[in-house]
């Protein structure tokens, strides 16, 4: 049984060349499954924390693709959907030559969307109740509040996990083009949009955010403000890139822990290896929701900043997802 259960979307990010654009060099672009939710399974599979996906994938080759990267990898699949009419999302992935990345619309669209925007809110029900049973965390990103489907099903499943007594974990995720295709990737969320995402952040246990999402939704990049203006008071994680990431609660002293340098070569997936280096940590950890212990906190962080780390240094956001060896490895090599 899963120790984490992630929902949302799985989907393939069509990954173009440095500097050059997916959308006019398709026979450059390389495809690469992906979607947080689904990278975040994985990787936690990979570091030997039992997980499992919840979404809804096109029954065509993309999605029996993802379909059987879950297998390889150990992700259950007891909640996993199939959509007869809906095609998997292909994502058009910009990457400049430092490797950072940009989301720039996406392919198959056949007039009815795309099948994780489709997820059935009454057949995640039926499926997770058995799996809240053993299940530690619930894990969210944003992308399903964009669909009025998938934002149902999204509501249900914290419900349910709440009345479980399962954590929700929520990393923002933002991605404007999954709301409004023809929003400008930079752009932060609306108003209505922020509304939206606030009102599901009030229900965390758990926060990761940018610090540029921390910023739009809370006017603050403090993580113990953040925490403090939250009813749950939630561990609040803030990334900067490969800049210094900041941790911390309410009534709370602060960390801060420097991520190492690595030569990247595709960004992606990156945040999505520290949430599941995170969790895998939290899992292991007594008292990890009321009062984790200091030192095996900054312990959790650092091992979950190695994971994204390490992720930078292959392309695509899960075939370069390390196992817990070799993420000891590359920490006790960085001293």
């Amino acid at each position: 049984m899963a120790a984490v259960l992630c929902l949302g979307e799985a989907l393939i990010d069509r990954v173009g060349p440095p500097g050059g654009d997916p959308q006019t060099e398709p026979a450059s672009c390389d495809d690469r499954p992906g979607g947080a939710p689904a990278n975040v399974a994985c990787a936690l599979a990979r570091l030997g924390t039992a997980s499992a996906f919840v979404g809804r994938l096109g029954r065509d080759a993309k999605g029996a693709e993802l379909a059987q990267l879950f297998a390889a990898r150990g992700v259950g699949q007891r909640a996993l959907q199939w959509d007869a009419t809906r095609p998997t999302r292909i994502v058009l992935v910009r990457r400049d030559h430092r490797g950072e990345r940009v989301f720039g619309g996406f392919v198959g669209d056949q007039g009815a969307g795309f099948a994780d925007q489709a997820l059935d809110a009454g057949l995640a029900s039926t499926a997770l109740r058995p799996l809240l049973a053993q299940a530690r965390w619930l894990l969210l990103g944003t992308i399903p509040l964009a669909a009025p489907a998938a934002a149902q099903a999204a509501w249900a499943a914290v419900r349910q996990a709440a009345a479980a007594g399962v954590a929700l974990a929520v990393d923002v995720n933002w991605r404007p083009t999954f709301w409004d295709p023809a929003a400008d990737p930079a752009a932060g969320p609306t108003p209505d949009q922020r509304r939206r995402i606030l009102t599901l952040l009030a229900q965390v246990r758990l926060l990761k955010c940018a610090v540029e999402e921390a910023q739009w939704l809370f006017d603050s990049t403090d993580p113990c403000a953040i925490s403090a203006s939250l009813p749950q008071a939630p561990l609040v994680v803030v990334t900067d890139g490969a800049g210094p990431l900041r941790w911390g609660r309410a009534q709370a002293e602060p960390g801060l822990w420097q991520p190492p340098a690595v030569a990247a070569v595709d960004s992606t997936g990156a945040g999505d290896a520290f949430t599941a280096g995170l969790l895998h940590g939290l899992c292991g950890m007594p008292g990890a929701l009321s009062h984790p212990d200091p030192v095996a906190l900054r312990s959790a962080i650092a091992f979950a900043s190695a994971c994204g780390a390490l992720v930078c240094q292959g392309v695509g956001a899960i075939a370069p997802q390390p196992e817990a060896a070799q993420v000891d490895a590359f920490l006790a090599a960085q001293g």
